[in-house]
């Protein structure tokens, strides 16, 4: 049976430093800096409006009451966003936790992903694996020519995630950090904190034997981590503005 986008809770993590822009940001988080007239932030979240998300979480940390009263005053409509901020710094697989916990969501599935990053893939693609109920979780990839600025998933035959590859030149499928997980796989991470996905989640998963999946998509996308990207915001937005709903 395919799981449907409206069974999925979705965790935005917007808790970091943003340490390599902060000079750029006074007095704002990295996930709220302007673009277009809004916070990005606040265009991750209607992306995810858009593909039929009906609640998104927002797992905030540096500067966290900034990013609450922007969405107590100006919700995105179509979407219950709710912010659970960390009292210390928890990692990403931590700060999902938290999340997590203090909602008291049970979902069928949750969807992870980053407050600095936009990723136009078509979540369908990855419900659509959860079909199969072997599959525990999918792990959404971005195909490019060059990999070199990212590190590459390691995918077996049959679609199946093996780990993470470092940086290296040529052809590959990058993680775009975007996670669509089962309920009943989250229940079973680490206990430790702080928590990090892709160094200890994932590759505790995959020793254990659990089959995640990668959904591997040509979409555009961009991460606003560096001065560089960040001035790239504005053209991005406005080029994919059918991505929003707008």
């Amino acid at each position: 049976m395919s799981l449907k986008l409206s069974q999925v809770v979705a965790v935005v993590l917007a808790g970091g430093f943003g340490t390599r822009v902060a000079h750029l940001l006074t007095g704002i988080p990295k996930p709220m800096a302007p673009v277009v007239g809004r916070p990005f932030l606040e265009w991750v979240v209607r992306c995810l409006a858009r593909q039929g998300i009906p609640k998104v979480l927002l797992s905030t940390g540096h500067l966290a009451e900034v990013v609450e009263q922007h969405f107590q005053a100006q919700p995105v409509a179509g979407v219950v966003t709710q912010c659970f901020p960390e009292t210390r710094p928890l990692g990403t697989g931590g700060g999902f936790l938290n999340a997590v916990r203090l909602s008291g969501d049970r979902p069928e599935a949750w969807l992870v992903l980053n407050g600095d990053s936009l990723v136009f893939a078509d979540l369908t693609l990855a419900a659509a694996e959860l079909s199969d109920p072997a599959v525990a979780g999918v792990v959404i990839g971005c195909s490019v020519a060059d990999a070199s600025r990212y590190g590459t998933l390691a995918i077996g035959p049959a679609g199946e995630l093996q780990g993470f590859t470092e940086k290296r030149p040529g052809k590959g499928v990058i993680n775009a950090g975007i996670y669509l997980l089962r309920d009943s796989l989250v229940r079973q991470f680490p206990a430790t904190l702080p928590l990090s996905f892709e160094q200890e989640v994932f590759p505790q998963l995959i020793a254990r034997g659990v089959l995640l999946k990668v959904c591997a998509v040509e979409a555009p996308f961009l991460d606003i981590g560096t001065p560089e990207s960040l001035r790239q915001a504005e053209f991005f937005v406005e080029a994919n503005r059918a991505q929003f709903g707008d």
